[in-house]
């Protein structure tokens, strides 16, 4: 046995071992916000983990490698929602099937990133798309003038800055807001809520806009809009950046706080812009969609590069038991067999 065997047996040994302390963490993140820390990196780490194992079965540590390989499958499929362990991956809704006579409506979600350097595409997005409502984070000061072109479009809108001028969110809406209501800001501007009139049918739309997790402000922000989101309304949409995955704790508390559910990922929303889009596998799904009540979610698309590094969600939501207005006419009517596809 040579000393390069024996030394690199022992490193890929110790790797693994290493690797595994902070994915195992990350299965406790509800004891503590720093554990929930590492959840979101659960892929990442579970990969990183079986690659060290690997080259292990080929020595007598082949049975630490094959446990390694094992728990690192099992890590994964917690991440996916094909394959959950139960009580372990994300817990989200089904997308609801389309009924047909029933109004679809449309919302955009999306972090536009506060130096975007395209706006166009942004505004092109939503030309073509034509989205009833729209739900925007990191809505800059410079993001402010950039928007005006969508405001005749979209003349009823809620602007929430932050006190850094970056991290704003917004709700924009070509559909009136509830009669009676008034749209709020909430948590600095990190949290938007607007009642909106879809044809009749009233339905609380949230733009959330979350920190990084722990050491960050994520955790305390989430309890400071504790009480904020237990007082949404009966019928709610909600569009957000989260900067944490679904899997983790983070996302469920704020579920469980609204009294929400969480809508199937649409893939890895962010990736760096140091790396290229072919490596978006390695990026986070950190933006989402949640609702409640009557709102039935049919779909949630991403959607092309628009300038952010984050990707746009496309989503599709109708009411239950609700009856086509008059005022839906300019709501696209989709049946179950003829359903138009989202950009992508």
């Amino acid at each position: 046995m040579t000393t390069f065997y024996r030394l690199g047996r022992i490193a890929c040994f110790l790797a693994m071992m290493i690797l595994s302390v902070p994915l195992v963490a990350g299965f406790f993140g509800a004891w503590h916000p720093a554990l929930d820390s590492f959840a979101h990196f659960r892929v990442h780490l579970a990969v990183a983990m079986m690659l060290a194992a690997l080259p292990l079965l080929l020595t007598s540590l082949r049975w630490q490698g094959v446990a390694a390989l094992a728990f690192g499958a099992a890590a994964l499929s917690t991440t996916s929602s094909s394959l959950p362990l139960p009580g372990l991956g994300p817990v989200h809704a089904a997308f609801q099937p389309r009924a047909e006579g029933r109004p679809i409506y449309k919302m955009l979600q999306m972090n536009l990133r506060f130096k975007n350097t395209e706006p166009e595409k942004v505004l092109s997005l939503v030309g073509r798309w034509q989205p009833d409502v729209i739900t925007f984070q990191e809505v800059s000061a410079m993001w402010e003038g950039k928007l005006k072109p969508l405001f005749a479009r979209y003349p009823y809108r809620m602007m929430c800055p932050y006190p850094n001028g970056i991290f704003g969110v917004a709700i924009l809406s070509r559909r009136p807001f509830a009669e009676g209501s008034a749209p709020q800001c909430f948590g600095e501007g990190a949290l938007a809520v607007a009642s909106v009139d879809f044809g009749g049918r009233a339905s609380d739309v949230v733009s959330i806009h979350l920190g990084w997790p722990w050491p960050f402000e994520q955790s305390r922000k989430i309890d400071e809009l504790g009480g904020n989101l237990a007082a949404l309304g009966q019928n709610a949409i909600l569009g957000g950046d989260f900067n944490a995955t679904p899997w983790s704790a983070a996302v469920a508390r704020v579920a469980r706080l609204g009294g929400l559910t969480l809508m199937p990922a649409a893939g890895r929303t962010w990736l760096t812009f140091m790396l290229p889009d072919f490596m978006r596998f390695a990026g986070l799904t950190i933006d989402h969609v949640m609702a409640k009540g009557d709102v039935l979610v049919h779909a949630v698309t991403m959607g092309e590069d628009a300038g952010s590094d984050h990707r746009p969600l496309l989503v599709e939501f109708s009411f239950r038991d609700t009856a086509t207005h008059p005022e839906d006419s300019e709501t696209e009517t989709v049946a179950t067999q003829s359903a138009a596809a989202p950009h992508s």
